[in-house]
């Protein structure tokens, strides 16, 4: 048996997504908060209708873990893919993509990054509005 104490957190700080890397209101929950013993930074993230996030790239991947309503995922040049409770998605390391919610729905999900050593997100330009709208053809 390991001699370490565990490392817990019985309080998960809820903040606004940053305005700079969200289009609408998201809001963000530290469940592994970044200099954990795991190196894996997870977030549970909650868009409002309407809600996405910019482009963006992980340095070491992504897994989406969706929970709760409906929304997309989406990397640069491919269609949308509709996301529902149940769904997950796994993201190689670099891959330009954005996700949000449906018009009409919220969308919560954990987002698990691994290595976060190595860098969490590399946040690019805004998701335009057209993008969001083709999204919604899309699907």
């Amino acid at each position: 048996m390991s001699d370490q104490t565990p490392n817990a957190s019985s309080l998960v700080n809820t903040v606004r997504g940053a305005a700079e890397n969200f289009i609408g209101t998201a809001w963000v929950s530290l469940v592994a908060p970044p200099g954990n013993p795991t190196d894996c930074v997870v977030g549970y993230v909650t868009f409002e209708p309407g809600a996405r996030n910019n482009w963006h790239a992980h340095p070491s991947g992504q897994l989406l873990v969706v929970t709760a309503g409906a929304g997309y995922y989406q990397e640069k040049v491919q269609p949308a893919q509709l996301l529902r409770a149940g769904d997950s998605v796994s993201i190689a390391p670099g891959v330009v993509h954005w996700h949000g919610a449906t018009a009409t729905s919220l969308f919560a999900h954990y987002a698990i990054n691994p290595s976060a050593s190595q860098g969490v997100a590399d946040w690019l330009e805004p998701l335009t509005d057209e993008e969001y709208q083709a999204a919604h053809q899309g699907s």
